[in-house]
């Protein structure tokens, strides 16, 4: 949704709220990129109103922008914010981004004049572009042939732009009032909100919003906040914004210079009572320039007390991307529980199921298995090719290009190893149940989730008799929502779940498994092979619901479930994680690999539901098998 939409939504709850928000910016590496995005994921884990990406000197990122834009939306789920500037951008440029975010669900636009092109001084409109935002700003506001679709923000500059800031540091009256009424302009020509140049006088901020008010400047005017993380990058960056430094922080920061964890710990002290100040004005919200840097944002957050590292509250048990056409989606199958940037891969046309729900398997709603589901894809062929189309020596050299992350370098430190028997991987699998391995090439998360904690040695006990789970839940009878193990959904509510395991297992294991489930009433299970054998007590177009919650003045929230068509195309990826996932460390002739890949298919996936969430114990099935 729009961001200005949300911050009114907080407003109108009157309860003194207060809105933050994080800027990043795109590394020069994909390596850093990947690093980007691991903080990303700790920092929305922290529920910000809105995150958003800039776009680089000169235009220099443009599609990485646009590429990262969209991972954000979609992938990480925050609501994203893409910068867009004039420079080096024709309009026909301009429009096709503009039609590219609105194709990937993304509502919301910073736009900039932005920075000139490296190896410029000054500005300067590119043939067939615009000269300044205000021009974008009428673009972007007609460019809306399908209704009022995007919400559209603007820089405000509390010292005026720094284009007009002379050498004292000062904007002279008249160049100040200049830019009050350009704001103005903008904010008239469609512009609902206003995120300001960072600062280090909060006096000069709050006159700023005083004074726009008096021109008639109604919307939000978001102050941008720039945590001090180093001298050097300070003195820098405040040098290329023009941005004033009041005497008493530049002597502060002169005694310590020469110390970066004392820079940083003063830099978090003078954050947080500027933030103080500014919410005591009565202003609510905060937009903190992270320069990919997680500690020191977090840290004054924490300290404002608007956050609790304990406390990352969660809205359902999975994540919904904040992408527009997606809002009413409020119901998954289980499967994808471990793997949900797999599923959104798989979904993207998710508006288009019939009633919200997972028609015929076979239906092409469904995307087919890509390379994104099994190696992280690189974010350009040609950067692809000239990484790994080099000559390979000898194994090793197949092992130091499997290491191109810091993921996949675990998952090779602790899955290529050699495996002599079935006993071995089943070995692996108890080892990643019991916490002691970090990484499996099922699940796209890092390490065992607290839920599982809960039932970590059954499953161990589980997978050492050839039950290889991948996917679990322990039955959970109204637990409070706020459960930092199980808890989801608003305040003051309660939690149910069914006992869920999901586990390949041989014919054989999976025979006397159906053998026990005959005097085990409550549960229910669907078994496939990789050629699709089934075998199931259930019919095939039954739903099963496995976690529901009930909440004050809301019907009952059923957010996972189990059906057999949306397992039917699980069962693929499932499957064939066992050779691109795992096996594909291996050399070809390796023995390991073989084995794996007989195993692949052999053995069966199942899905086995205690529907007994009270008094029920799917671990006692497993006995004596």
């Amino acid at each position: 949704m729009k961001v200005i939409e949300k911050i009114r939504e907080a407003t109108a709850a009157n309860d003194n709220r207060v809105v933050f928000s994080f800027e990043f910016f795109p590394p020069k590496t994909e390596d850093g990129v990947d690093n980007l995005f691991e903080r990303m994921e700790r920092m929305v884990a922290h529920n910000p109103t809105f995150c958003d990406i800039t776009w680089g000197a000169g235009g220099s990122t443009a599609d990485l922008t646009l590429e990262i834009a969209n991972r954000m939306q979609n992938m990480v789920c925050v609501e994203t914010m893409m910068h867009l500037t004039c420079t080096n951008m024709p309009v026909e440029k301009i429009d096709h981004a503009l039609e590219t975010i609105k194709s990937n669900g993304i509502q919301n636009v910073l736009a900039l004049r932005g920075d000139p092109p490296h190896g410029q001084d000054k500005f300067v409109q590119v043939e067939g572009g615009f000269a300044c935002a205000l021009d974008l700003v009428r673009q972007t506001y007609a460019f809306q042939i399908y209704g009022d679709y995007f919400g559209i923000t603007v820089a405000g500059y509390p010292e005026g732009h720094p284009d007009v800031i002379q050498d004292g540091g000062v904007a002279p009256p008249e160049a100040y009032e200049n830019d009050l009424a350009y704001l103005k302009k903008k904010v008239d020509a469609g512009a609902d909100l206003i995120v300001t140049q960072l600062f280090y006088d909060t006096d000069i901020f709050l006159k700023f919003v005083n004074d726009c008010r008096q021109i008639g400047i109604t919307c939000p005017i978001v102050p941008g906040i720039m945590p001090i993380n180093n001298f050097k990058g300070f003195l820098r960056m405040t040098g290329f914004c023009k941005t004033k430094i009041p005497p008493e922080i530049m002597a502060a920061l002169e005694a310590i210079k020469d110390n970066e964890e004392a820079v940083r710990a003063y830099g978090i002290h003078l954050g947080t009572e500027m933030c103080k100040k500014i919410m005591a004005s009565g202003i609510r919200t905060l937009h903190l320039y992270t320069l990919n840097m997680e500690k020191s944002a977090l840290a004054i957050l924490m300290n404002l007390g608007l956050i609790e590292e304990s406390k990352i509250s969660r809205p359902l048990p999975w994540r919904r991307p904040t992408n527009v056409f997606r809002v009413k989606e409020n119901v998954r199958p289980i499967f994808w529980a471990n793997r949900p940037k797999s599923y959104i891969s798989r979904t993207v046309g998710w508006e288009q199921y019939p009633h919200d729900r997972w028609g015929d398997y076979r239906s092409a709603s469904y995307g087919a298995l890509g390379d994104y589901q099994f190696l992280r894809p690189r974010s350009r062929d040609k950067k692809l090719h000239e990484e790994w189309a080099v000559p390979l020596k000898n194994v090793e050299d197949i092992y130091e290009f499997l290491r191109p992350r810091s993921r996949d370098k675990k998952l090779h430190e602790e899955w290529a190893v050699p495996l002599k028997n079935v006993e071995d991987i089943y070995e692996k699998f108890m080892k990643f149940c019991l916490g002691k391995l970090r990484t499996s090439p099922w699940t796209e998360l890092d390490g065992l989730q607290l839920e599982t904690k809960i039932i970590s040695e059954q499953l161990g006990n589980v997978n050492l008799k050839g039950f290889l789970t991948i996917n679990s839940q322990p039955a959970i009878n109204g637990v409070k929502s706020d459960s930092q193990s199980v808890g989801w959904g608003g305040p003051d509510g309660y939690v149910y779940q069914k006992a869920y395991l999901e586990f390949f297992c041989s014919p054989e294991k999976l025979n006397a498994l159906v053998d026990k489930c005959k005097i085990f009433p409550s549960l229910t299970y669907m078994a496939v092979s990789k050629e699709g054998t089934w075998k199931s007590n259930i019919n095939n177009t039954d739903v099963n619901a496995v976690t529901w919650g009930v909440f004050p003045a809301k019907e009952i929230i059923q957010p996972t479930v189990v059906d057999p068509q949306s397992f039917m195309v699980w069962k693929d990826e499932a499957f064939e994680i066992w050779s691109r996932g795992w096996a594909k460390l291996y050399p070809e002739d390796d023995p390991s690999r073989k084995l794996l890949e007989e195993v692949q298919s052999k053995y069966y996936l199942v899905s086995l539901v205690d529907n007994d969430y009270i008094h029920g114990d799917p671990f006692a099935v497993f006995k004596d098998i």
